[in-house]
């Protein structure tokens, strides 16, 4: 039996589901954020099905997000859980605060690099910051292989990276019962954004940047091929058809590059010029998703032979194929 706990967050989000697997061994997917009203709410959640923290063998981990991963070490030094990870993340849990540091730097210089004022990215790296205390760092226990399994006495996950909307997104996938637990990788009536991160190498930096978008959407197609019957998502509810959604979220991302690739007929553009066309001047919390968005939508186009980058001394600007 996989149980549903919702847990709140304080991102425009809203819940994040965690995953009760009633199994040999009792398994808890993915956290929440290190906070207090988080934490009490995962444990009422657990005592309406007559559990408690200590009661926990195993704790899970989707991907990186401080909303899905917050509370693990938390749990697993009350409970002795084995904390299992896909194998890259482990050595990034293991430094969080080394970690989640290195990517706010990266994003601030990203930012910059792409047309964001000063003060705007300086205001975003320390909203970010303010986050970093709602998680800590925590041994993973078990590192997992990508195509490798996870077993349970009655059950067997097959492990399965599909990096895009973090680069640590892995997937959960019991092919006897169809049962998929997706973490942010397929969201019912939302679509995740595909964040420029860091790999979790920390091997990149705001010249060479990483292309999310383009893995993610190749995540997504390899998912849609699966014979899935139910996606467990990491917010919202269940999915019963991922191929409809999956085909939805690519038509959006078509309909968003021909947006795009239209402002850009008008003149050559930052990223941040981009957003602002789009959306108008978004709130400090939206600046780097909005960024992200648009950085990957270009890359689609760049990609395409549709767009071209122009790096001058200030910025990187995008304009029409020539």
């Amino acid at each position: 039996m996989i149980r549903l706990i919702p847990v709140p967050t304080p991102f425009a989000v809203g819940d994040v589901n965690c995953y009760l697997v009633e199994d040999d061994p009792l398994t808890l997917v993915d956290t929440g954020p290190d906070l207090g009203t988080s934490l009490a709410a995962l444990e009422a959640g657990l005592a309406e099905h007559g559990r408690k923290v200590e009661d926990l063998e195993r704790i899970v981990l989707t991907h990186q997000h401080i909303d899905h991963v917050g509370l693990a070490a938390t749990l697993a030094e009350r409970s002795g859980a084995e904390v299992c990870a896909i194998a890259p993340l482990a050595p990034w849990m293991e430094r969080w605060h080394e970690s989640i540091d290195a990517d706010d730097r990266f994003g601030e210089e990203l930012m910059l690099r792409h047309g964001v004022p000063e003060e705007q990215a300086a205001a975003v790296r320390k909203l970010s910051a303010s986050f970093h205390d709602w998680g800590r760092n925590v041994r993973v226990d078990r590192p997992l292989e990508d195509g490798g399994a996870l077993e349970f006495a009655g059950r067997t996950w097959k492990v399965l990276h599909r990096p895009g909307h973090s680069p640590s997104d892995t997937l959960f996938f019991d092919e006897a019962s169809g049962e998929l637990i997706g973490g942010d990788h397929l969201l019912k009536s939302i679509s995740s954004n595909a964040l420029v991160q860091l790999p979790l190498d920390g091997r990149a930096s705001a010249v060479d940047r990483p292309r999310p978008l383009l893995s993610f959407i190749n995540s997504l197609k390899a998912t849609r091929e699966m014979d899935v019957r139910i996606v467990y998502g990491g917010h919202r509810g269940p999915i019963d058809d991922h191929r409809s959604v999956i085909d939805e979220r690519m038509r959006g991302y078509e309909r968003r590059a021909r947006k795009i690739s239209r402002l850009l007929e008008e003149r050559p553009k930052t990223a941040f010029e981009l957003t602002q066309d789009m959306w108008g001047n978004v709130a400090v919390t939206q600046t780097y998703l909005t960024l992200s968005e648009v950085l990957g939508h270009i890359d689609l186009l760049i990609e395409r032979g549709q767009a071209r980058e122009i790096v001058d001394e200030d910025f990187v600007r995008y304009a029409t194929a020539d």
